[in-house]
């Protein structure tokens, strides 16, 4: 059960950004298949728990992490390489949705700027987003500058958990953060919203306590019904202009 009520009762965002893996796309099975591919192709046997600390992770970095699983940090680049290919084979074979997100994303399009904020490489989030019919809802989408250059004054964007991707997907999208909402479903992406300013929305199986208590609302998908509740009693961008 949610709780808009203590949560967020009277407040309406001027924009949403969304992440995108295991948010709006049901990508970390694939991430998860990609990283024991790579593990098995270098004959490597991961810690247990190694899915859970690579989860929100940018890819370049979890090369590294899984490098320094094998203790061998000089094939951080290689195994980085094969772990983007291999995912980007999988996510091209099978493109779904989280439960709840395309209708959810249908909703708010047209009444509020929608953007996306990912640790993915722009091709996989917009080819991924595009082949399930809703990358045309979004106005913006924000990948690290390895792949999108567009910080403000032309600094780099850096991943989750730092605010940068959050910060400028509320800037591109004429909010100021403390007016944009973060949709986010691992603890790397909260942190990246809430250190950029931005109130966040949780969506998944609600982890501990005390890691449900950064979102200001923290709902089991994005078909809760007292989620749509809440945004329906959201102004209309005309409303607001």
């Amino acid at each position: 059960m949610t709780d808009t009520t203590n949560a967020l009762t009277g407040w309406s965002p001027e924009a949403v950004v969304f992440d995108c893996d295991g948010t709006l796309m049901d990508t970390e099975s694939h991430w998860q298949d990609a990283r024991s591919q790579v593990f098995r192709d270098f004959g490597i046997h991961p810690a247990p728990g190694f899915a859970e600390r690579a989860k929100g992770v940018h890819y370049i970095d979890c090369g590294r992490l899984m490098a320094q699983e094998a203790d061998k940090p000089k094939l951080a680049a290689e195994m980085t390489g094969s772990l983007l290919r291999h995912f980007m084979v999988q996510v091209a074979k099978d493109p779904v949705t989280m439960p709840g997100a395309a209708d959810f994303v249908r909703r708010l399009s047209g009444r509020l700027p929608l953007a996306v904020a990912s640790n993915c490489p722009l091709q996989v989030v917009e080819s991924s987003l595009d082949r399930a019919g809703l990358l045309g809802h979004f106005e913006h989408v924000v990948v690290p500058s390895e792949d999108n250059p567009g910080g403000r004054n032309g600094e780099p964007v850096r991943p989750k958990p730092w605010p940068d991707v959050y910060a400028t997907a509320a800037r591109l999208c004429g909010a100021a953060p403390q007016r944009a909402l973060a949709v986010e479903d691992s603890m790397t992406g909260i942190e990246s919203a809430l250190r950029a300013g931005l109130r966040v929305v949780g969506v998944g199986p609600r982890p501990r306590p005390e890691e449900a208590a950064r979102a200001d609302l923290w709902v089991p998908a994005l078909n809760a019904p007292d989620l749509s509740a809440w945004v329906e009693s959201w102004p209309t961008r005309g409303a607001r202009e």
